[in-house]
């Protein structure tokens, strides 16, 4: 089916959508928030009313919570030899896999992705349930231990109910990052999902209910980050959290986890750098980082936002770059036409703005200007590529802006590309560009970030730790066998002889 406006819609999505306030999915049931209160999804490439949702208070979430600890319990789940889970989970790929054009769409509207990236994060769903659930079953959980005198060993147990918060920019494939470990692991998981994008999450559970999975096992509970995010963060029977989001946010939910002694895992952002030196195929160099930036409207919290090109061929690479982002087609996320969408709302649409903005009036150099991108038709939150230049203590290269927009800096030495990558507080991720695969390997292991790629951006391989350090997070990672690890407490259990 070719999606070329906005009134052309699966018969799905349009009953999902005019189905009255969407509940959560709390014990295989839907469910009310208990004060009846309601927040709004929007298209943010129109600006106008999605859907109506229920949004949970913290009497809800305390309610879920109770409800996934009691169905980890008593459900058999955490008990159930690891292949007959495994299969189950298989269930829920194949499921999701089935109804993907459903899930990408219903994702397209509501976070404003381009639908046929909408696909692929729903395809990477998919392959990180399998991947996990595949995993789980190689994996030794019982290890000997040879102690003089003692019979020792450790076994992996599962932990409990645990709690994710998720964020607008991927909301289906992180949900898939965050709970198919815990899942595999033998967990229960409540899962509160970003209030801009809360419906393929919804859509996810009902799902679950169809194949089989246990009642419990997987809750959704919709509401505003700052009642219902606080609250689940706060509950002191979750086993262990994660929350995917903004620095800010992120210190408020480690102090909660703190105060209850639950651990927590923490994926925050980052002001990625891209390091060019000056052997490498400009036009194929300049070409994927403007597909890196403007990739899902330059919201990724890993992307290249700071580009920083050896002085030689500094000139001839913006003009490559700009050359590019000047053809970039914006327009309506399901027109098949569009490469770059809006931005998920109106806040961050003038958060975008006043970046640009900021940058300036500290003197950077416009190289490229962004602003507000005019959609005929469409009364969205569409902004332009931007390219902005200067020296690195500015606002627009320090703090991370979340859209399409690129700071860019010379550098002449191998040392100094190093040194002005490795200054700023975030620590997520960074690439390196060049020919010389030597330099490439010494360069990407001197990157302080969590991840260093090499003459690509945004490579997320299943079995690969992806993870951040110093302002971009700490807890572990995602997408190993290390994180399937996170998700079993060790016990150890002794015999003196």
């Amino acid at each position: 089916m070719s999606t070329t406006t906005a009134n052309d819609l699966y018969p799905e999505v349009t009953a999902f959508l005019e189905g009255g306030p969407l509940k959560g999915v709390v014990g295989g049931n839907e469910v009310e928030a208990n004060s009846g209160e309601t927040f709004v999804t929007s298209d943010p490439g129109t600006g106008k009313q999605l859907a109506e949702v229920f949004s949970f208070q913290p009497a809800d979430i305390d309610m879920a919570v109770d409800v996934a600890d009691a169905a980890f319990r008593k459900t058999g789940w955490a008990q159930m030899p690891q292949n007959e889970r495994s299969a189950l989970l298989h269930r829920l790929a194949d499921a999701v896999e089935k109804h993907k054009p459903i899930i990408a769409q219903l994702e397209a509207l509501d976070a404003g992705k381009i639908e046929a990236q909408a696909q692929g994060d729903v395809q990477n769903f998919v392959d990180t349930i399998r991947y996990f659930a595949d995993l789980a079953q190689h994996v030794q959980r019982r290890s000997v231990l040879a102690v003089a005198n003692h019979e020792a060993w450790t076994v992996r147990q599962p932990y409990g109910a645990c709690g994710f918060i998720f964020p607008w920019n991927f909301p289906f494939l992180l949900i898939g990052w965050g709970i198919a470990p815990a899942l595999a692991a033998g967990n229960t998981v409540v899962i509160k999902p970003a209030e801009d994008t809360p419906m393929s999450a919804i859509y996810l559970a009902r799902l679950a209910k169809e194949v089989g999975i246990p009642d419990g096992v997987i809750n959704i509970v919709p509401g505003l980050g700052s009642v219902a995010g606080a609250a689940l963060s706060a509950n002191p029977k979750l086993k262990r959290m994660s929350f995917t989001g903004s620095p800010e946010v992120g210190r408020l939910v480690a102090e909660s986890c703190g105060r209850n002694l639950v651990p927590v895992k923490l994926e925050l952002g980052g002001k990625g750098a891209a390091v060019v030196f000056n052997d490498v195929d400009i036009p194929d160099t300049a070409e994927k980082l403007v597909n890196a930036i403007t990739f899902h409207t330059g919201q990724v919290c890993c992307d290249a936002t700071r580009w920083l090109i050896h002085k030689n061929i500094y000139d001839e690479f913006v003009g490559e770059c700009v050359d590019r982002l000047k053809k970039v087609k914006v327009g309506y996320q399901l027109n098949d036409a569009s490469q770059m969408g809006p931005v998920v709302n109106k806040k961050q649409h003038q958060r975008v703005l006043s970046y640009l903005e900021k940058g300036q009036d500290q003197g950077a150099e416009c190289l490229l200007e962004g602003g507000i991108a005019e959609v005929p038709g469409y009364n969205g939150y569409y902004v332009k590529p931007a390219l902005l230049a200067g020296t690195l203590d500015n606002v627009a290269a320090r703090e991370e802006i979340f859209g399409p927009v690129a700071y860019l800096a010379p550098f002449e030495t191998e040392d100094q590309a190093i040194a002005m990558t490795n200054s700023t507080d975030y620590g997520l991720a960074n690439s390196v560009w060049t020919s010389d695969l030597s330099r490439a390997s010494r360069v990407a292991e001197a990157m302080c970030a969590g991840n260093s790629w090499i003459n690509a951006h945004n490579v997320f391989a299943h079995g690969v730790p992806y993870a951040g350090i110093n302002k971009s997070g700490m807890g572990g990672g995602v997408l190993s066998v290390e994180t399937l690890f996170d998700y079993w407490r060790s016990l150890s259990v002794v015999r003196p002889l």
